[in-house]
């Protein structure tokens, strides 16, 4: 099953996808909550909702894809874990051997957007980098779970782009400020959920293009730590909840690491696709001075 977050004037809400076809949970199924991170939080059986909803659906519930505007899949998680150096190549191509521990870090809200909507390019930096990932979306609440059950945590996975403001990473040790500039993590278009892909999203080839020229190619087996060890530590240390994301770190080819640099600038068009997950475009823009 697929699901989409649309925008409604300034409102997102939780669809479910039917071929081409959007159909409003909430609005044919109501105790499913309009708002994706209050429906995984809820209890309520998506699955279940997004199969009844389809059924029900007649020509005046169904929306066409093309046109609607799409918000992040997730507008407004709990909480954006990311992992640095996740892929043998990347961290290699970083000058780093092998971390002994992930390298994680946070995202906020604001640095999120959508499939289809533009990303700024900062006023203070034209070092504006891609990075390919995986995004995990977590369906159940999770603490001190171990490895061989982690999985049964993961409602759904995504596509995600972890664009990087590199100057700004590279002022502090910590990357934090270089990973939340407004409208740099792009999130979607669709979570798809996880009875859809093979376990843990192994073995799905992973790429960018940029202005059509592919710059990362990989598959999500080369990560260091899965999915399943991923959520096993985190949930060591914190409570991951329904609606909560981890962004799992990106394979080599990033614009920083290639000779010369290659930074994306104003009119490009970058894209990321996983397969069976989905294909998530973002044109960039200049930021507009305020």
């Amino acid at each position: 099953m697929k699901f989409v977050s649309y925008r409604d004037g300034n409102t997102a809400r939780l669809a479910v996808l039917d071929g081409n076809s959007v159909i409003d949970l909430n609005r044919l199924v109501p105790e499913v909550p309009f708002d994706a991170r209050a429906a995984l939080l809820s209890g309520v059986d998506l699955l279940a909702a997004a199969r009844r909803a389809i059924e029900l659906a007649g020509p005046n519930e169904r929306q066409p894809l093309d046109g609607l505007a799409l918000a992040p899949v997730v507008p407004e998680p709990g909480k954006t874990v990311c992992l640095g150096l996740n892929y043998y190549d990347h961290a290699a191509e970083s000058g780093r051997e092998k971390p002994v521990y992930p390298w994680f870090f946070l995202r906020a809200t604001t640095s999120l957007l959508g499939h289809g909507e533009a990303s700024p390019l900062p006023l203070v930096s034209e070092r504006f980098d891609y990075e390919a990932e995986l995004a995990v979306v977590i369906g159940k609440r999770a603490r001190h779970v171990k490895r061989e059950d982690a999985l049964d945590y993961v409602f759904g996975y995504s596509v995600f782009n972890d664009i990087s403001v590199r100057d700004y990473q590279k002022r502090t040790p910590q990357w934090t400020i270089g990973k939340n500039f407004d409208r740099t993590g792009a999130f979607g278009p669709a979570l798809v959920s996880a009875d859809e892909l093979p376990a843990g999203g192994a073995g799905l080839r992973i790429q960018s293009r940029l202005n059509g020229q592919v710059m990362q190619d990989a598959n999500t087996t080369d990560m260091i730590w899965d999915v399943a060890e991923t959520i096993a530590l985190l949930s060591e240390c914190l409570t991951l909840e329904p609606g909560d994301v981890i962004a799992m770190g990106t394979p080599a080819g990033v614009g920083q690491s290639r000779v010369p640099p290659v930074w994306m600038k104003d009119g490009d068009t970058i894209e990321v696709e996983i397969e069976g997950v989905g294909l998530l475009v973002n044109k960039i823009v200049s930021e507009v001075q305020p």
